[in-house]
């Protein structure tokens, strides 16, 4: 008795047999099973099945906008792994070093003279939304 592989048994070769079906074929999906193939995407002008609640999208916690989202992800992208507390001036010091953007070497220069503890401290100093908790 020959099988297609020797590296699993006949049950595992007929399953991946099956499931590699539509791609032998060639002109159809690329899975066998119908639960598999991807959702039609919405047409030109017609309204996405979810919506988001004004000024949200996917991925934004509440308490943020997507602009306050994008800020603190770019600040958090060049200043998140330092040892923490930091003065402004350290904060500084590395977002220089390590090439940040003009936008994130304002935004740090804009922060007032103290110490930060973390991301969020930084976000609020700045006026930047903060997540709320559930």
């Amino acid at each position: 008795m020959q099988r297609g592989s020797d590296k699993h048994g006949p049950r595992l070769d007929d399953q991946q047999k099956h499931e590699t079906q539509g791609l032998v074929r060639g002109n159809g999906p690329t899975h066998a099973e119908e639960w598999k193939e991807p959702e039609a995407m919405p047409s030109s002008g017609e309204e996405p099945m979810q919506s988001y609640p004004p000024g949200h999208g996917p991925g934004v916690p509440d308490g943020m906008t997507p602009r306050d989202m994008n800020l603190r992800s770019d600040l958090a992208k060049w200043l998140s792994d330092t040892h923490w507390p930091r003065s402004k001036q350290e904060l500084l010091r590395r977002a220089r070093r390590q090439g940040a953007p003009d936008l994130v070497l304002d935004l740090v220069e804009s922060l007032p003279e103290r110490s930060f503890t973390n991301m969020a401290d930084i976000a609020r100093s700045l006026g930047i939304g903060v997540e709320k908790g559930r």
